[in-house]
Order: structure tokens, then C-alpha cells, then sequence
């Protein structure tokens, strides 16, 4: 189905009334787009990937401030182009921390293949298979899953763990989910 201005308008409209399946088409019809624009002012894919996802969480958390006179990746543009600006003025007030926060991030970013033991009771149950699908996507986005999924947590107490806000613990599962289907359907291929 071609995506058409009248369909981003109804979908939109769909998302103001508080349709999750909105909020899907939505982030899935411009994630690309606000993704591109970011990594090519930061640079990194972390920080692209981080601010894209607080750049949906607030379009999501603001969306009946839309105004529809203006192209809706437009208003996206904006809001990733503020938070944006908003991040490099936290790091230049603390150029320490944010060192600090880059070496730790690296030091989250390394994947581990080994089997925990949750993991080898996950494997006896027959998921060994999803397991090996959800070890592929990036550790943050694997803690979604497991917070979510296998440890069952609610939207909030998931929000409280990871000290985060809602809306952007409900965009990171979105994307999760996401991400987890591109990996099955790319091995199944």
C-alpha cells in the first residue's frame, strides 16, 4: 500500500485518539528518516538511536499539538533537531561525564555469547531459538524484550528500572519488537 498524505493525516488523527497501531504505522513510516538526519549531525549510532527514540517519545507524548497546516516529518525533524541541541548543551556543561559515559557505554555494548543460566532454562524450554534471535539485536533493546517479556514487568516498573521516561520505554519496545521481527524474518528467508 503506498503511503499517501491522506493516510499520514488519518493515521495521525488515529494517534491523537490514542491508537497504538498509529503510533506503529507512525514510527515505522518515519524512523528511517529522523534516524538519517541524526546520525549525520552526531555521527554516532548510539546517540542517532537514542534521540530518535526521545524524539518519538515526545512527537507521541505532544501529538495533539500537532498542528496539520505543517508536513508531519517536519514537525519530527524539529523536535530531533531541539533535543538534539539540548543534548550537546548537557555534554559541553560536563565534558567529564560525558567521557565517562561514553567508556561505560562501551563497556555495556559488548556482547556476551555465553549462555547464562536463565538463558540455559530458556534453552531447555524449547525458546533456544528466540534466544539466538534476541542475543542479535543491541544489548538496550534485548533488555527491553527481557524486562518486558520474560521478567514480566509493567510498562511502569519498567519505566522505574531503567529510569526512564514511559513514553520512551514504550518507544524502545516498539522498536525492539521491531528490530526482533526484521532478524526472524531475515533467517527464515
Amino acid at each position: 500500500m503506498e503511503i499517501t498524505p491522506d493516510k499520514i493525516l488519518e493515521e495521525i488523527q488515529r494517534a491523537k485518539k490514542g491508537a497504538q497501531s498509529a503510533y506503529s504505522f507512525l514510527l515505522n513510516t518515519y524512523w528511517n528518516e529522523v534516524y538519517g538526519y541524526l546520525l549525520k549531525r552526531t555521527k554516532n549510532e548510539y546517540d542517532a538511536e537514542d534521540i530518535t527514540i526521545q524524539t518519538f517519545s515526545r512527537a507521541f507524548s505532544k501529538i495533539d499539538t500537532y498542528n496539520e497546516d505543517f508536513k508531519f516529518n517536519t514537525w519530527l525533524i524539529t523536535i530531533a533537531k531541539n533535543i538534539h541541541i539540548d543534548v550537546l548543551r548537557k555534554r559541553k556543561a560536563s565534558m567529564r561525564s560525558y567521557f565517562a559515559e561514553r567508556d561505560e557505554e562501551k563497556v555495556r555494548t559488548v556482547l556476551d555469547d555465553n549462555l547464562s543460566p536463565e538463558d540455559a532454562l530458556i534453552k531447555k524450554q524449547n525458546l533456544a531459538q528466540l534466544l539466538k534471535y534476541i542475543k542479535q539485536l543491541k544489548p538496550h533493546y534485548q533488555q527491553m524484550i527481557n524486562l518486558r517479556y520474560f521478567q514480566e514487568m509493567s510498562y511502569q516498573e519498567m519505566a522505574e528500572y531503567i529510569d526512564e521516561p514511559m513514553s520512551n520505554v514504550k518507544v524502545k519496545l516498539l522498536r525492539a519488537r521491531r528490530l526482533l521481527s526484521d532478524v526472524i524474518q531475515k533467517v527464515d528467508r
